[in-house]
């Protein structure tokens, strides 16, 4: 096997999954709650961006830089998986939907510990 040199955002896995989740998600949160929908949506959203944010970020960097931001990345997953728990025990999203984003969630998790593995 040989180096070809880095892969391009579009020939990384972890670009297209998170692609489909936040295309999933977005749609999701028009269900919630009005009452709320802004602050709780707002925080939910801002750290599934900023997820995807930092991969790009990390993405055209190299050594510490890129490490720095993979796990910045890493705490907005957090974030993230933090909000959409709290959105099914408040009972926003259904078990399927969770079944379904939580699976999202893990593939990107997996896939992004293995970006820091090689970093």
């Amino acid at each position: 096997m040989f180096y070809a040199g880095p892969m391009t955002a579009e020939e990384m896995p972890i670009f297209s999954r998170t692609y489909d989740f936040l295309t999933w998600l977005l749609p999701a949160t028009n269900h919630f709650p009005r009452a709320h929908r802004h602050d709780f949506t707002r925080r939910l959203l801002d750290s599934a961006f900023d997820l995807r944010e930092r991969l790009e970020e990390a993405n055209i960097r190299r050594g510490a830089a890129r490490l720095e931001r993979l796990e910045r990345a890493d705490e907005a997953l957090s974030r993230v998986r933090l909000y959409i728990r709290l959105a099914v025990a408040w009972g926003w999203l259904s078990g399927g939907q969770y079944e379904h984003v939580s699976g999202m969630t893990v593939e990107i998790g997996r896939l992004l510990g293995g970006w820091k593995k090689v970093s």
